[in-house]
């Protein structure tokens, strides 16, 4: 039998391959025709880089659930629910962690199944909050008091700061993307002054520094003792993974409700322009079955997508409480727009909250001013490529 050499992109941690890496060597044990090779790229370049393109070069994607609306306009992917069968698709839906499954469908179809899942949550080194006899935060404002003693941490890149400021306008009571505004004026304006106020007390490294580099930071260094919301890897709450170990929790709430933010984590997707379509297809079945979900998947590193690994007690004993601890979060998260051309907002958004954090920007009626402007680009008419 003439082997089968399957390539598929994933992103550069331990939590984004290593798991699959694993997948792949059982699949290959049970499939011995059968050769799957992940390759890796940077955070970044997963969030910048053309999913259309890649899908000429790999089996086998790992996605961000907003693209699924240039998938639906493009069918560079398969649409899953033409392919899977409906009894396992269905399951699927019904564990769910959060919303992580449903954020993959669009226009009716299923363009990739929830491989993993992940909101931005709280962190910290229990160990020096104990030292300090400070309490782990329960509200924002005691967020603040350890943020203005020069203790708090959290990732202040473009798209992290994009994805707090969703969070925010959710806190002051708006919901964004509803209007021809991607949020009206006092909201907006709320949301922007509430983040200045916290970042103006964070050390300015951390407009360099995405959630992976946080959590480095946290748990290799004593300088930090809390983050209120970073995207959460629960390979930092296993024992021996970094230096010092991180706690995780829910998010803190603000004037009384716990913070909504904004859901993230990953799909699997199969290319449209693959050889060994059926073979892609078996793979992202294999990987996202509860039985591999439950068990192997998380204690090779991953953050399931689906409950069956979240409902584990010896999961949750390995990372330290991290998926009980985080869960109410989760599935609350706020799901981002989906629409083809969404991601031309996303993709640039950030910079302009980030330049008024930094003090270049004068003020939040010129962030919303150039927000909107964004937005309204990206719901002009894109041709299919």
């Amino acid at each position: 039998m003439d082997k089968i050499v399957l390539k598929g992109i994933t992103w550069d941690h331990s939590r984004g391959i290593v798991p699959l890496q694993a997948a792949a060597q059982r699949f290959s044990e049970l499939h011995p025709n059968v050769q799957i090779l992940w390759e890796k790229r940077s955070l970044q370049a997963f969030a910048d880089y053309s999913i259309e393109k890649l899908t000429e070069a790999y089996d086998l994607l790992i996605i961000d659930h907003p693209w699924v609306g240039s998938a639906s306009v493009t069918n560079c992917v398969l649409p899953l629910n033409d392919y899977l069968p409906e009894a396992f698709l269905k399951e699927l839906q019904q564990h769910s962690a959060g919303a992580s499954h449903d954020s993959y469908a669009y226009d009716g179809k299923q363009w990739a199944l929830a491989i993993d899942a992940a909101t931005p949550v709280a962190s910290m080194r229990m160990d020096l909050l104990q030292q300090q006899q400070v309490s782990a935060p329960q509200t924002w404002e005691e967020v603040m008091t350890i943020a203005a003693k020069g203790k708090a941490a959290a990732p202040a890149i473009p798209i992290d700061l994009l994805m707090n400021f969703y969070t925010f306008c959710r806190a002051h009571g708006g919901d964004p993307f509803q209007d021809e505004a991607v949020i009206d004026a006092a909201t907006g304006m709320a949301a922007l002054t509430t983040m200045k106020e916290f970042y103006d007390l964070l050390d300015r490294r951390f407009f360099l520094m995405n959630p992976i580099a946080v959590a480095e930071a946290m748990s290799n260094t004593n300088n930090y003792w809390y983050c209120p919301f970073a995207y959460g890897y629960s390979n930092y709450a296993r024992k021996h993974y970094s230096r010092h170990l991180l706690i995780y929790t829910n998010a803190v709430t603000f004037n009384g409700r716990r913070l909504q933010t904004t859901l993230g984590g990953t799909g699997i997707a199969v290319s449209a322009y693959g050889n060994h379509q059926s073979v892609a297809l078996d793979f992202a079945q294999f990987v996202c079955a509860p039985e591999w979900q439950g068990t192997a998947y998380v204690l090779t590193g991953g953050q399931p997508g689906y409950d069956f690994g979240y409902d584990d007690t010896v999961n949750d004993q390995v990372c330290n409480g991290f998926f009980k601890n985080t869960r109410n979060t989760l599935e609350h998260a706020y799901v981002r727009p989906r629409y083809h051309g969404y991601l031309h907002f996303q993709d640039a958004g950030g910079f302009y909250i980030q330049e008024y954090l930094k003090g270049n920007m004068l003020s939040p009626q010129s962030v919303l001013a150039k927000l909107n402007t964004l937005y309204a680009e990206s719901l002009k008419p894109v041709r299919p490529l």
